[in-house]
């Protein structure tokens, strides 16, 4: 059956407070963080992912107290992003309590931005997250939440990423986010299918049928989500029990 697949809600949080919008924009209230947090937790989520998505100076102070009141709540490992621009950073979220950092716009500014965490702090303590649209030329990374496109494409960059010590990626695409019709599985599977380390499917989970064709087809390791786990669409232990009724080997 190979490593169980993981379920992972994300959580992005703006002026303490859970958010969530489609293609980036038009933000709505989700909750609060911690209280959320331990919902997921208690129901079997795997993982979470935290997104400081505003993270100025007075955000990361409000963020970095949150972590604090996760790692308290919770039992399961925890990612933490957003902001991240040196090893300073890092070291006060995992201080506050973060199993995990996500680093995303300083990696593709500062490359060796992953080296100096994984030499730190380990290659499992780095997941390199990836915000990607399919253009006219092929698959493009994007800064500063989607706003900005750069000339780094998707597959080589990835690549770096793994030769540099990340220890997973996060893979998002902005053509699927919060569209709700599926992962961008034929994308996903190329990573997948050309990386050794673990890829986390984002952006497009609609339904459950969604999760298990990411599994299938997309030979995603993870599959993260937030609005259908947020609005209670999709609870977590009804998705579990699917899963493993179609033959995908998750922790029940």
């Amino acid at each position: 059956m190979g490593l169980a697949k993981r379920i992972i809600p994300c959580l992005d949080v703006k002026d303490g407070e859970t958010v969530k919008g489609t293609n980036f924009v038009n933000l709505r209230s989700a909750g609060d963080p911690v209280e959320l947090g331990k919902a997921y937790s208690e129901q079997g989520a795997d993982e979470l992912v935290f997104l400081d998505i505003t993270a100025s100076f007075e955000g990361r102070k409000t963020f970095t107290e949150m972590v604090t009141r996760v790692a308290q709540e919770i039992n399961i490992p925890f990612t933490v992003g957003g902001g991240i621009n040196e090893l300073e950073d890092v070291e006060r979220l995992l201080y506050a309590g973060a199993d995990k950092v996500s680093v995303n716009s300083a990696a593709i500014r500062q490359p060796q931005l992953i080296d100096k965490i994984t030499n730190r702090f380990g290659s499992q303590v780095c997941v390199c997250a990836i915000d990607a649209r399919y253009d006219e030329d092929g698959w493009h990374c994007y800064l500063k939440g989607g706003r900005e496109r750069t000339e780094r494409g998707l597959f080589e960059w990835a690549h770096e990423v793994q030769e540099r010590g990340a220890g997973e990626i996060l893979f998002t695409s902005m053509d699927h986010d919060g569209v709700k019709a599926g992962y961008a599985n034929q994308a996903l599977r190329e990573l997948a299918d050309n990386l050794s380390i673990p890829i986390i499917a984002s952006g497009g989970a609609g339904k459950k049928e969604h999760f298990r064709d990411t599994f299938i087809e997309g030979h995603s390791d993870a599959a993260l989500a937030a609005s259908v786990f947020h609005f209670g669409e999709i609870p977590i232990p009804e998705l579990k029990l699917y899963l493993r009724n179609e033959g995908i080997n998750v922790r029940i």
